[in-house]
């Protein structure tokens, strides 16, 4: 297969993001990121502030906790007073990475991605995970504040990770078969998590 996209969602502290850059230059292909917001503004006209902002604006939504809008795709057209809202700037930012998916192989970190392209065939789904006490160390190296402070702020990004997911998804986040793999950072290294995505899209392109 002459073009393929490997998507990552990760755990925070377990390093998916700099698995992510690393399978990118190794493989010689695009990586994106928060990229996407900015290409998701470019394509919809919609300032790229409000795209960054749309996660916390949810988050405080009284019923993103309960209410579910699985993605089915459909845009809200620029005439609509829904235009701007956070469901419309998740479609656009899915468009974008669906044009990607048909347009160059490339790393997508996050955005619930696989989720967004789980019909398309030249897709390799990974999730990246660690126990949180490694989690834990990994961000105390990085950043250099308290066990607990840090303790507390995994729990919460990765608690909205999760709803952010089943909002949009339907699906439980760290459910393994949503993914083709599943990896545990902590035992295997950065290295050799790198070193099995790469054998697994021999394996199955090549």
């Amino acid at each position: 297969m002459s073009k393929y996209v490997i998507t990552i969602a990760r755990g925070y502290g377990s390093g998916g993001r700099t698995i992510g850059k690393m399978l990118a230059k190794e493989l010689n292909i695009a990586y994106y990121d928060r990229e996407l917001l900015r290409l998701a503004s470019d394509d919809s006209g919609i300032n790229e502030e409000l795209f960054a902002r749309a996660d916390e604006k949810l988050r405080k939504t009284p019923l993103f906790r309960i209410a579910r809008k699985a993605y089915k795709g459909e845009l809200i057209p620029p005439d609509s007073d829904d235009f701007v809202s956070n469901d419309n700037l998740f479609n656009y930012q899915a468009k974008i990475i669906k044009e990607l998916a048909q347009e160059e192989s490339c790393v997508i970190v996050g955005r619930a991605a696989d989720y967004i392209l789980k019909d398309y065939d030249n897709v390799v789904k990974v999730f990246v995970h660690a126990p949180i006490k490694d989690c834990i160390k990994t961000l105390k190296e990085m950043t250099g504040k308290s066990e607990k402070e840090i303790e507390k702020q995994i729990t919460s990004i990765d608690k909205h990770r999760a709803e952010y997911y089943k909002y949009y998804t339907g699906r439980n986040w760290e459910d393994a078969k949503n993914y083709d793999l599943c990896l545990n950072s902590s035992q295997l290294g950065f290295d050799k998590c790198v070193e099995i995505v790469k054998s697994y899209i021999d394996i199955r392109f090549r």
